[in-house]
């Protein structure tokens, strides 16, 4: 039996939620089930950024969970999916993963991911960086995290801000194996 390609997105309060929104509506597209868990912060953010409300946010995934949902399916090992993507992912969550401390369900389950040796994928939103988000970055990478801020290309040329998106969430799939097909590539 073939069991259906199931994606865990984490969405927290750094700036550039448009990314997770994105993703939802890719994966969506590429017939992936998502699991989605926002953060509080995260909540917060969507108001300011857009003119989803949270409920409609969390109608673009297939199941959804509470951020103290700590019980939760995606918070066991034996829950299989393709691995993690956090977008955008603040410097709080990203410290917090990379330190072990899973006191809400977004961290609880990507260190699951990480300890079952699944993808975590970044994207994280900071700038300019302290010498202490520098260490939980090799932390978190040395522990088999992939950090990926959302570095606009502009050797495709974007046109709108959407072609700047839709290019780092590509790139940002392609560490699943996911070829979403919608941004061009150097050579092709």
């Amino acid at each position: 039996m073939t069991q259906k390609k199931r994606m865990i997105v984490g969405i927290s309060g750094a700036t550039g939620i448009i990314y997770g929104i994105r993703i939802l509506e890719v994966l969506r597209r590429h017939n992936i089930e998502t699991h989605l868990v926002v953060s509080k912060a995260a909540e917060m953010t969507l108001h300011y950024e857009t003119d989803l409300s949270i409920k409609e946010l969390r109608q673009l995934a297939d199941i959804n969970y509470g951020i103290q949902d700590v019980g939760a399916a995606i918070s066991s090992g034996s829950f299989h999916t393709m691995g993690m993507v956090i977008a955008p992912c603040s410097i709080k969550t990203m410290s917090a993963i990379a330190n072990g401390i899973t006191d809400n369900l977004l961290t609880r389950a990507a260190e699951v991911v990480m300890k079952d040796r699944r993808r975590l994928v970044l994207l994280l939103r900071e700038t300019p960086l302290t010498a202490g988000h520098l260490r939980n970055m090799l932390t978190l990478t040395e522990s088999g995290g992939i950090v990926a801020p959302p570095v606009p290309a502009f050797y495709t040329r974007p046109k709108t801000l959407d072609d700047i998106v839709d290019h780092t969430v590509g790139r940002a799939l392609d560490l699943f194996g996911i070829d979403t097909g919608e941004f061009p590539r150097w050579g092709e």
